[in-house]
């Protein structure tokens, strides 16, 4: 049985006045509160018990019945039908609803008018029941789109072939057998095959195609059930009962001498859509039928075009037929579709439909005996076959000749014709083990093979082996075939090749063996673009390499960077800035440093992170927002190996953290998981790994951050001071007038600078003299890694100083290590920033905590003095604190909370509508919370060079540098 759209019925009762309906059959109502109530016409009903709710759109009777519903069923109950009968009343509004009558309980006499007549003949009430159909599904959403989805949503396509949908709704509208009239119009519908002998529609749930003769006559009638998942033993086609008779589209076969047979209706509606009027159809592969042969000879039919289904059993029918037809004297053509797809599916998914078909019908292989005819494009006529795509210039030119190639590109009739280029192209060397010519002409490949020419883009957005998605045409005289797909895969090849062999009307091994040899050629310019890839950072201009050495040259190099920063537009913040600096050098060392800025929102840790970045080289450095749990290791193998990957928060990368933090201390992460395998599309277990070593630099705003993470970075606090703000803002002020434009020039050759030395820097293997005699901390444990970044960050400063040291050589087993030694000055320079970067680690309080604990110190140290009380009689609120020190609401509630978790403060009182008071516990000096880092090995007590000073200036001021 067709189902009712849940949409319709839902309209249905919403939109139809159930109050209308029950006045209208004379039951009288009184308003009760927002409902209306009234005597039950469903049985003798002394005290009102019928309710109607009109907001609601509901009936209910509360006495003996103790029924209700929608207006559907209401209807059903007054007027004794079933619910499908109900809904098409209430969807016509019809007269019987508001006729006054008392209620039936079940009807034998039919509400709906009835589409056929009595007393007519079968061919008119076989007529009226096809018309009927037609306006049916001109109403049924369901019927709609199924046709949609089949691309014959047509209303010229729907009226011409008179198109229809039987949805079980005509016998509502039929006497019923128990009445002469109903017992005669039945048996008639059941003589013709409309109904079956169990009294239902033959066609139920289908979509219906009638076969019309010249005459009009309808001579056979064809099903195509909706659905697709029917219970078994139920037949998706039906015809009428009896052989098939008729030729369907026999007006299209008239002054012709050319048309298209199809394997079935569906099919041949399809061309019709598209254009090709010329088409008819047999009644399946097996329904080939005498009058259909008898009518091509008729019309002097000269050549048929077979458009059946492409698979075993459309291609032996097609056979049968072709032989059928030159045995008559017709000629046979075979419409190949790509492998078991038949003409409504190649239509549905090729665009455009309308060119895609014409293709397919210029392509057609000629099936007989003897020599192979001229094909006319009768069939074709009333469609306009694309032209061209492009045409190449394939005749060898002599040796000293180098002929232009000409690209001709024509889009689809419905786009405007794009303009005909004209370009030198660059030959190629040919590959020694194909016979293929080769040309470039911009980015584009043009791989000439035999009289098939191939076009790729996109091989340069391959930079991993592991994959080789391109943009591939194939062009034979005017044919074509186009894709997008991975070289890579089997499967995918084999989709092509399918395809491309259709279209170009080749045998499917030439396309592979294509494929293969274009597959070599790529293979091979991917191979060299690699190189080039790998080359470009150290190929630069001979200007820009002299200045690149000037700068890595300059015996005051570190100074050099920090005016640089200053010039960049990045004021303050010298020791962040230079350890940020130092740590992005780190990344090509086996072991590199991570960084992570902790600060309050809005305080320019992004900023900073940014300006550090602006001078590191971009091919040697990633940036994300956020990363996923398993995001790192799909990167590709070698895609951050001695990189820096950038996360802008800390927090979008949570999810990550594990895999980040093994990223960071093992120097690679491997993960197993599963999927398919791209030749046998089994499920198979895949190992994905990523390859160290990788410089981590990350931004956070939280002070509750995993430990596993932070201890294996150096954490940067940003200076949020009053001065160090009024000079962000004078910056910010200055950008907006000419000297700030000129600095803006001047940042970008600074940034183009840096890069460049940036580039410069080799790897070098880094050998320190002076690591025995270095002492640090030892009484926490994480003091092991902390020792470590130690080591590295003086590495770093060694490494940023290569051009300014010795190249040494190491002789190990055949093969030579270049290396280069720590000197004094670079241990000074790791420990001036080793005492304010590394002691901080080792500090229980954030730094943002830290430096509330010391603002509370100094207020309460003024109160107390000011009021003439001890430290542990003051109290102090949260409202007291932002307004002295000028912090956010959310900034003080954080840090302050920590601290009181910290035991630094007391609460005293608070909560439950009273406002907090905080009594400061911390009598120590928190101006040194970590002196004890001062046990790094002092440079000045060693016998030093006498050129090597123990001072150095950093950001134009002197300081003492080591312990």
């Amino acid at each position: 049985m067709a189902r009712i759209p849940e949409g319709e019925v839902n309209r249905i009762k919403e939109e139809i006045s159930l109050l209308r309906l029950v006045e209208a059959k004379g039951i009288k109502l009184k308003s009760h509160g927002q409902d209306k109530i009234g005597h039950c016409p469903f049985h003798e009903d002394k005290t009102p018990s019928f309710v109607v709710s009109p907001s609601k759109n509901l009936w209910n009777c509360l006495g003996a019945c103790g029924t209700g519903g929608s207006v559907i069923d209401w209807v059903m109950k007054i007027e004794g039908v079933s619910f499908k009968h109900a809904v098409e009343l209430l969807k016509n509004d019809h007269p019987f609803l508001v006729a006054v009558d008392s209620p039936i309980k079940k009807t034998t006499v039919p509400k709906l008018k009835a589409p056929v007549c009595e007393d007519t003949d079968d061919q008119a009430m076989l007529t009226q029941v096809i018309d009927y159909y037609h306006e049916t599904l001109k109403q049924a959403p369901e019927a709609q789109a199924y046709l949609a989805k089949r691309g014959l949503d047509d209303s010229e396509l729907i009226n011409h072939f008179k198109l229809g949908y039987a949805n079980r709704t005509l016998g509502l509208r039929l006497p019923q057998k128990n009445r002469k009239a109903g017992a005669e119009i039945r048996s008639q519908l059941e003589r013709l095959g409309i109904y079956r002998d169990t009294g239902r529609e033959h066609f139920n749930g289908s979509l219906v195609i009638p076969v019309i003769n010249e005459q009009g006559l309808i001579q056979e009638v064809y099903g195509r059930k909706l659905l697709d998942n029917l219970r078994k033993g139920i037949p998706k086609h039906t015809y009428l009962p009896g052989p098939h008779e008729g030729v369907f589209n026999v007006i299209g076969l008239k002054n012709t001498e050319e048309i298209i047979l199809c394997e079935s209706l569906i099919d041949a509606l399809t061309f019709w859509r598209w254009g090709f009027r010329h088409v008819t159809t047999s009644y399946g592969i097996n329904g080939f039928t005498q009058e259909l042969l008898q009518c091509l000879i008729a019309y002097k039919v000269k050549r048929v075009l077979i458009a059946y289904d492409r698979d075993d059993a459309g291609n032996q029918a097609a056979a049968e037929v072709a032989k059928q037809l030159n045995h008559s004297g017709i000629d046979c053509f075979r419409i190949l579709f790509p492998k078991d797809m038949d003409a409504n599916q190649y239509a549905c998914q090729m665009t455009p439909a309308q060119k895609a078909l014409a293709l397919v019908i210029r392509k057609a292989e000629w099936i007989g005996s003897g020599n192979n005819p001229p094909q006319s494009t009768t069939a074709s006529a009333d469609v306009e076959i694309p032209g061209d795509l492009f045409s190449l210039v394939a005749k060898k030119p002599a040796k000293e000749e180098k002929p232009p190639i000409k690209i001709e590109s024509t889009k689809s009739t419905e786009a405007p014709q794009e303009k005909i280029i004209n370009q030198q192209a660059t030959p190629l060397p040919t590959l020694p083990f194909t016979d293929a010519e080769v040309h470039r002409v911009d980015k584009d490949l043009f791989i000439t093979l035999g009289d098939r020419i191939y076009r790729v883009r996109g091989l340069d957005k391959n930079t991993d082996y592991a994959q080789l998605k391109i943009q591939l045409l194939v062009k034979k005289d005017d044919a074509f075939h186009m894709d997008k797909l991975d070289l890579t895969s089997s499967k995918l090849r084999q989709v092509f090749i399918n395809q491309a062999s259709v279209e170009l009307g080749v045998k499917d091994e030439v396309i592979k063996k294509d494929l293969g040899k274009v597959l070599l050629v790529l293979e091979e310019q991917q191979a060299k673009q690699q190189d080039t890839t790998l080359q470009k950072p150290t190929e630069l201009a001979p200007e820009e390499r002299k200045e690149a050495l000037a700068l890595l040259h300059d015996p005051d190099l570190l100074n050099r960077i920090l005016v640089d920063f200053n010039q960049a537009g990045v004021v303050g913040e010298e020791i962040n800035k230079l350890t940020g600096y130092l740590a992005c050098v780190s990344r090509k060392l086996n072991r590199p440093l991570a960084v992570m800025i902790q600060s309050s929102s809005a305080a320019g840790k992004s900023s900073l992170m940014d300006s550090i970045l602006a001078l590191m080289p971009k091919e040697e450095r990633v940036q994300y927002s956020a990363m996923t749990g398993q995001s790192l290791f799909y990167m590709g193998e070698t895609n951050l190996k001695h990189k820096i990957l950038a996360i802008s928060e800390e927090e979008g990368a949570s999810s990550a953290g594990y895999a980040l933090k093994l990223l960071q201390s093992e120097g690679e992460v491997t993960i197993a998981s599963t999927g398919k395998d791209e030749d046998t599309g089994n499920l198979v277990t895949k190992e994905y790994k990523v390859e160290g070593p990788v410089m981590l630099f990350l931004t956070t705003t939280a002070i509750d951050i995993d430990e596993e993470l932070l201890n294996r970075c150096l954490v940067l606090a940003v200076n949020e001071s009053r001065a160090q703000t009024e000079a962000i803002h004078q910056i910010q002020r200055q950008r907006r007038t000419l000297t700030g434009f000129h600095q803006q020039l001047e940042k970008d050759r600074i940034t183009q600078l840096h890069q460049n030395a940036q580039r410069l820097l080799k790897p070098l293997k880094i050998i320190n003299p002076y690591a025995d005699q270095l002492t640090f901390l030892a009484d926490k444990t994480r003091t092991r890694r902390d020792h470590e970044k130690y080591l590295t960050l003086i590495d770093s400063v060694t490494l940023l100083h290569q051009y300014q040291r010795e190249t040494k050589t190491l002789s190990h087993n055949g093969k030579n290590i270049d290396y280069i030694e720590v000197s004094l000055k670079d241990i000074e320079t790791a420990n001036h920033l080793a005492h304010e970067i590394l002691g901080r680690t080792l500090d229980e309080l954030p730094p943002q905590t830290r430096k509330l604990l010391k603002e509370i110190q100094a207020l309460v140290q003024q109160e107390c003095q000011a009021q003439h009380v001890e430290q542990s009689h003051l109290r102090f609120s949260r409202k007291h604190l932002r307004q002295q020190i000028g912090w956010t609401y959310d900034q003080v509630r954080v840090h302050l909370d920590r601290l009181v978790k910290m035991e630094y403060v007391l609460v005293h009182k608070g909560g439950r509508g009273q406002s907090f008071e905080y009594e400061l516990l911390y009598d120590g000096n928190p101006e040194t919370p970590y002196a004890h880092m001062m046990g790094l090995l002092d440079v000045s007590a060693l016998k030093q060079p006498k050129n090597t000073p123990t001072t150095a200036s950093l950001g134009g001021k002197t300081s003492t540098l080591g312990g």
